[in-house]
This record gives C-alpha cells, structure tokens and sequence, in this order.
C-alpha cells in the first residue's frame, strides 16, 4: 500500500513537471516565413489599394486619348467615371474568382505552394499593366487588375491559413498580424512611390505597376525553402517525417513528439470527416455561430468604409480644401500612421486580446466617420475646418488598424478546426471580395449623391459590427481550438463536452491525456 502510495505521489510529481512547458519563443524560421508569405501575397493586396490613386487623372487622360484615337472623339464624362470604376472595381472580382479556387489550390499544392504558384499572377499582372499605356489599349489595364486581383484573392485566404498553423498558439496572433502590417506597409509604398518625385508622372505612372513584379520575385527567391505547414504534411499528406522537420525549424527545438502527437490526436478524431465543403459547413449545427461571425466581421472589415478612403483619397482631400499640389503627401501620412498602428497592434494583441481590439476598433471607427461627416459639412465655413477633417481621417485610419485590419483574419483561421477551415476561407473570401466590389464600385455615385453625408452609412455599418462583437464573441487568445469550439457551445445549442469528448477517448486510445498535451503542446 505504501509502495503504491509512492508511485501515484512519484508520477503526480513527474506529471506537475512535465506540464510547465518552457516559454515560446520566435524563431529566425517563423520570422522569415511570415515575413517572406507577407512580402508577396499581404504587400501586394495593400499596394494595389492606393497605387491607382495617384496616377488616377493620368490613366483618365490615356483612356480619352485611347478613345480618341479608335473613335475619333473625345470620351464622354460619363463613360470616362465608368471606365475608371471598372478599373477600379475589377480588382475585387479577380479576388472573388481567386478567393473561389483556394479550397481546389490548396488541396494540390499545399499551403506554401499556393503561395509560391500564385506568383505568376502578379508577374503576368505586371506585365499587362506597366505595358497597356505602350500597346495603347485601356482594356490591359482592366484585364492587368482583374489578374492582381485574384492574385490578392488567393493570398488572402491561403496566407492567413498558413501563418495560423505555423504558429505556437501563444503567438499565433502577433504572427498572424504580419498581414495586417504588410498589407499597410504596401499601401505606405505605393503612396511612396506614388510621389511626383518618383512614379507619380504622367510619363512614369506606369512603372508603378510594374513594380509589382519586384514582391513577388523576391518571395519567390526566399519562400521554396522555408518549411511547409506542418499540420497540413502531417494531417493531409499522412508526411510524418516533413511535418517533424517543419515543427523542429518553427519550434527552434528536436524534441517535438508533443507537438506530433497531438496533431496526429486531432486528425484520428477527425478521421471520419473529410475536408469539408462550403455547403457541409453551412449545414453543420455545431458552427453556425462561428461562421455567422465570420460572414459579419469580414462583411464589416470592407464596409467599414476603408477602402473607400484609400481608393478616393485624393479627392477626399480636394472637396476638403487642401491644395492640389500638397495632397500626395497628407496622403503619405496617412498610410505611415496605418503602418504604425498595425505594429502597434501586432505588438499587443496578445495581451490585450482579439475581442477588445476589434469592438474597440470598429467603435472609434464609427466616432470619426461622425467627426469627418460634420467637419466636411462645414468646411467652406472655417478655413481651419480641413485640418480636423485631416486629423479625423489620420485616427479613423489608425481605428481601423488597431483591430480591425487584421484581426478578422486571424479570427478566421482560429475559430475553424482543420478540416472545416478551408471552406471557412473561401467564405470569408468570397464575403470580402464581393463587399470590396460593391464599395468600390458605388462609393462615386454615393458621394456624388450624398455629398459630405455618404461617411453616415459606413458609421452605421461600424456601429452595427461593434455591437455584435460585443454580444456574440468570446475571447480566443491563446485557447486551443477545441476550447475556441466550446466557447461558442451554448449559443449553437449542442452539447458543451462532444468534441472534447471525441478527442479524449482518441488520447486515452493512444496512452495519452489531453490536460497534458495541451498544457505542454506549443499548437
């Protein structure tokens, strides 16, 4: 009796040692793979925001004098502002139709090839752009954006999905916000770039898009040798050796048989059910508070209202009152105060958390839409007035990155176990590219109806956004997918234990405890 005493008091010691797992810490491996995926796929979404605002009245001028020259008279105003929406708006339908292929892509080649093929879009987008002034044809142009933009659609699922399963949970957010940062530091360059000491010339505009080029061969130079999503090796490919090297280059360390053995847990419990499809997600019960939250936050994420500012800044800065010749540098400031808040955020977000950053977000957000409304109002009134309207654009920019510029695609990958994740990608993507397109697309004509009372309507939509988060999500920082689950039990109407309950039985199967295996498993 006593010897057995012993022993339980002997593995209870054994078993309070090996659950204090050593500190996670950021690997040269982890960096590089985020930092090389972002350059290529996050960078050039964020650049093609802003590149086509500047040389705007330069591309107008070559769609007239293209007219000019097939039709012999000059394009009418009307058509012009169409041809010019279309341009812009087209780079949202190319991120449908890509946001549409993701599930196929990454089924055949993985998360890091996806990436890597995805490449040839934004270099035969290059192409088309930087060539279509010389070949004298405007539809190039079009054409070239629909192509970078299913690039940009692609990278915005598949990215967020490879970051998200490379990462040891206790970072996974802050890595996950490497997005965020990329996609404001592009929209920072091609503001730079945008400069009329540089590209911003009627004879230099278009090696701003040929630019594009410059990202994607970088990515592809650096990312083939960087580890492919562990998970994925291991889960889908059953490549126990590759997923063993991938975890030991992002973990920094040999040992990584917690890390395996858990994977291999959780694609047991998995092993009756497939990758699922988008219509097998939208029927299972037991996600539908997950999935109604990520159709909510991503349709909030475009209509908020961001988008707009980036595509028509110039002319945000007109109506306000500033001189023509100074606008392209306000415009700088305001994607350099972007690319500070996404840092500040990424710094953070694991801290503070995801919930408090976006409904803050969206809140603020929702304040200097208000501001902006009143200060534009009155602007011919005050010759000060177009200095706060200045300033309420610089902190409804930083609103927007504090939370909701980049957390909507962490949450996506964290509130989907692996075999439901991809369909949760391309719904997200589908819902972020259509609510892209139709901001694009109608803000002109809202403006031109509404005037200085078309901010009002994305007000409300932030308002909307910050009152559901509030009320439906739960806190996912550093929670495991299975508690991430179980969070949202209650509201789905199922039982709160089944999926623990299906993992259990599988690690009892196998010898194991699964308090242990989360306790001392970095993913």
């Amino acid at each position: 009796m006593e010897e057995k005493t012993k022993e339980e008091e002997e593995s209870h010691t054994d078993s309070s040692e090996v659950k204090a797992p050593p500190k996670q810490r950021l690997t040269a491996c982890l960096i590089s793979a985020a930092f090389f995926g972002s350059v290529g796929s996050s960078f050039l979404y964020g650049y093609n925001l802003s590149v086509v605002n500047a040389p705007a009245s330069y591309i107008k001028t070559f769609y007239n004098k293209t007219w000019i020259d097939r039709y012999n008279e000059p394009i009418g105003e009307e058509t012009v502002t169409l041809l010019w929406s279309i341009t812009v708006s087209i780079f949202a339908i190319g991120g449908l139709v890509g946001a549409l292929t993701v599930s196929f892509l990454i089924k055949a080649l993985g998360r890091k090839g996806t990436l890597l093929a995805n490449n040839a879009l934004a270099l035969i987008a290059a192409l088309l752009l930087a060539l279509g002034e010389t070949a004298g044809s405007f539809e190039m142009l079009i054409i070239g954006r629909f192509i970078i933009g299913m690039d940009s659609g692609v990278s915005l699922s598949v990215l967020p999905m490879y970051l998200g399963e490379i990462s040891p949970r206790q970072v996974r957010g802050s890595i996950g916000q490497f997005h965020a940062i990329f996609i404001c530091l592009g929209v920072f360059i091609g503001q730079v770039l945008g400069l009329p000491e540089i590209f911003g010339q009627e004879s230099r505009w278009n090696f701003l898009f040929a630019f594009l080029a410059f990202p994607a061969l970088l990515q592809l130079c650096v990312l083939p040798f960087l580890p492919e999503s562990p998970r994925f090796l291991l889960m889908e490919r059953r490549d126990e050796v590759g997923a063993e090297k991938a975890f030991q280059a992002f973990l920094g360390r040999t040992d990584v048989s917690r890390e395996l053995d858990e994977v291999h847990a959780e694609s047991r419990a998995q092993n009756t059910q497939r990758t699922a499809s988008v219509l097998e997600l939208f029927r299972k019960r037991s996600l539908r508070w997950q999935l109604i939250t990520v159709i909510v936050v991503m349709s909030c994420y475009q209509l908020c209202g961001l988008n707009a500012i980036w595509y028509y800044t110039n002319g945000i800065f007109e109506e306000a009152g500033f001189e023509k010749a100074l606008i392209p540098y306000i415009t700088l400031s305001t994607g350099g105060i972007e690319t500070l808040a996404a840092i500040i955020s990424g710094l953070v977000i694991e801290k503070i958390g995801r919930r408090p950053l976006l409904i803050f977000g969206f809140s603020a957000m929702a304040v200097f839409f208000s501001l902006l409304t009143v200060f534009l109002h009155f602007q011919d009134r005050f010759s000060w007035m177009p200095y706060l309207s200045f300033t309420s654009i610089l902190l409804l920019i930083a609103s927007f990155c504090s939370g909701p510029g980049g957390v909507p695609f962490v949450l996506t990958g964290e509130l989907f176990e692996q075999s439901y994740r991809p369909a949760a990608f391309m719904i997200a993507g589908t819902v972020n590219w259509l609510s892209n397109f139709a901001v694009g697309l109608l803000f002109p004509f809202i403006q031109a109806a509404l005037q200085t009372f078309a901010f009002l309507l994305f007000m409300v939509v932030c308002v909307a956004g910050a009152v559901y988060l509030f009320v439906i999500l739960p806190e996912t920082k550093n929670k495991t997918f299975v508690e991430i689950s179980q969070s949202f039990s209650k509201m789905n109407r199922v039982a709160d234990q089944t999926e623990e309950r299906e993992m259990q039985d599988v690690l009892d199967a196998n010898g194991l405890k699964c308090a242990d295996v989360e306790m001392e498993s970095s993913f």
